[in-house]
């Protein structure tokens, strides 16, 4: 008999949470919403089964566990050395060697742009890519679909038309604009229809009908954000002071717009500086006995390792609700790798220097920044102008849901990361953030969200590579990575496996808690 044998009968069917304490965790026991899972969501007939490996990621450390999924949740994960037997009477066993079982990705920062700019992606290929790289969940961005999300009718339009087009459970953040910044009724309003917190820019987002915020908009929106315990993600650049002279940066002429030197100079550092001392003066608001005690500040996509996370490690320490992520491809890629007129690598803020790149992963593993994301910004073809190459009029974004876990884990293990670190970077981490208890971690009733994946595996992205974004242009591409998704299981659903996803996207909103 299994630990948890004598408990397992007990617990099924159970309609009340349950308090359990064993094994020194506080888990509550969640049923299972459906204990027979909808034909066709997975490619696995299986809605009761096991999964084995030597190498499983849980908040124990990692090991070799067997993890027992029934309908939608994790109902045990017991240690052992060796595989349950596949009997008669019992859950099939799915045993996968020396291969990594660890909780799924979630990835709070995806640009998803549905409805409204469907040709750049979609719910469906968003999703799709998703699943590939081993990510079973994400937050969707207010931006770019269009209209924006600032109000409660367009967003509740939106988590309509996800339905029935998901793979993944897709969460969503509402957005702040001058417009909404100081009307608490239509910000309860966004958060009340199913927003898990708001997002604004502190610059120009190249969206018309999303405008940018100053630190004063975003702090008269605290108090709302207070009252439901939410977040907000903010883009943190302001276009003051002026840019430096392009010619200060890699040593390149002003007049050449091919050249991604003129790109970075810009955008340059003191942008996000700015704009992150002002925030963190905000943030203040946050602390305990504070106007807006209960609303955290994210800072997304830092590129600044220096003034602006001191910045934040200040404010951290002095008692403000603070979080900061950096993207994949600040981990990836550096500038003075780029190739004239190569705009599938522009992005803001810029992709910057290697010395930059190299205190952003000497950040993470110190615990200063908390999690990444990717930015996945796609938009069509010939918006990124491949072929004029003007990094200056060209469509900024890059599109990596899809690569995440394995360009993380190529750069990360060659600096000494740890799987467990990538996994609280990219599992733990978002879930805490985002406020979503039942994902992040393998245990006891959270989501059967789960990633099956090879370190030792490698592969070049090239045109042969299957890629299910919509748009097939990639930073990524042309490069060489370790760590290959081998299955993917959304909610005890098996959504992807070696180039097969399951035939109908069966992925849930993902509403507050």
């Amino acid at each position: 008999m299994e630990p948890g044998d004598l408990l397992r009968p007990i617990l099924r069917g159970w309609t009340v949470p349950l308090l359990l304490f064993t094994l020194g965790y506080t888990l509550v026991y969640l049923p299972n919403s459906e204990k027979e899972l909808d034909a066709g969501c997975s490619l696995l007939s299986d809605t009761h089964f096991v999964l084995y490996s030597k190498r499983v990621v849980t908040p124990n450390g990692m090991g070799p566990y067997a993890v027992e999924v029934e309908g939608e949740r994790i109902v045990s994960v017991t240690k052992r050395m060796e595989a349950p037997k596949s009997t008669p009477g019992k859950p099939r066993v799915l045993d996968y060697g020396n291969a990594v079982i660890m909780p799924g990705l979630i990835d709070v920062h995806v640009h998803l742009n549905e409805p409204g700019r469907v040709e750049w992606e979609g719910f469906r290929t968003g999703t799709m890519a998703a699943a590939a790289g081993g990510t079973t969940a994400v937050v969707d961005m207010p931006l770019n679909s269009y209209p924006t999300t600032t109000t409660k009718e367009l967003l509740v339009d939106k988590i309509e038309t996800s339905k029935g087009k998901i793979y993944i459970d897709v969460g969503f953040w509402g957005g702040l604009v001058p417009d909404n910044a100081y009307n608490a009724s239509k910000l309860e309003d966004l958060l009340e229809a199913g927003a898990l917190g708001l997002k604004s820019f502190m610059c120009p987002s190249g969206i018309n009908d999303f405008p940018a915020t100053t630190a004063q908009d975003i702090q008269a929106s605290l108090p709302v954000l207070a009252k439901y315990g939410r977040p907000i993600l903010v883009h943190q650049e302001v276009i003051d002071p002026p840019a430096e002279p392009a010619h200060l940066v890699l040593g390149e002429p002003t007049s050449n717009a091919r050249s991604y030197s003129r790109y970075l100079a810009s955008r340059p550092l003191s942008w996000e500086r700015v704009a992150v001392k002002q925030l963190m003066e905000v943030a203040k608001d946050t602390k305990i006995g504070g106007p807006a005690y209960g609303a955290h500040i994210h800072v997304v996509h830092l590129s600044d390792p220096e003034d602006s996370l001191s910045l934040i490690k200040e404010a951290k320490a002095d008692g403000s609700s603070v979080t900061v992520e950096t993207c994949a491809h600040y981990l990836a890629f550096a500038a003075e790798d780029i190739p004239e007129g190569a705009t599938q690598y522009k992005c803001a803020p810029p992709l910057r220097e290697a010395q930059y790149r190299e205190l952003l992963w000497k950040a993470l593993m110190g615990g200063d920044i908390d999690m990444i994301t990717t930015d996945h910004s796609p938009s069509t073809i010939d918006l990124k102008l491949l072929e004029e190459g003007d990094f200056l009029k060209a469509w900024g974004g890059i599109s990596g849901i899809q690569f995440a876990l394995p360009a993380t884990w190529t750069h990360g293990s060659a600096r000494g990361m740890t799987i467990e670190q990538m996994s609280k970077w990219w599992s733990t981490g978002p879930a805490k953030m985002a406020n979503l208890p039942r994902k992040g971690s393998l245990e006891f009733g959270k989501d059967a969200d789960i990633v099956v994946w090879d370190p030792e595996a490698s592969f070049v992205i090239d045109s042969h590579y299957p890629i299910y974004f919509k748009n097939k242009v990639s930073a990524y591409m042309g490069h060489k990575y370790s760590g290959k998704v081998i299955t993917t299981f959304s909610r005890g659903r098996q959504v992807f496996e070696e180039g097969h996803h399951s035939p109908k996207a069966c992925g849930s909103p993902i509403y507050p808690v």
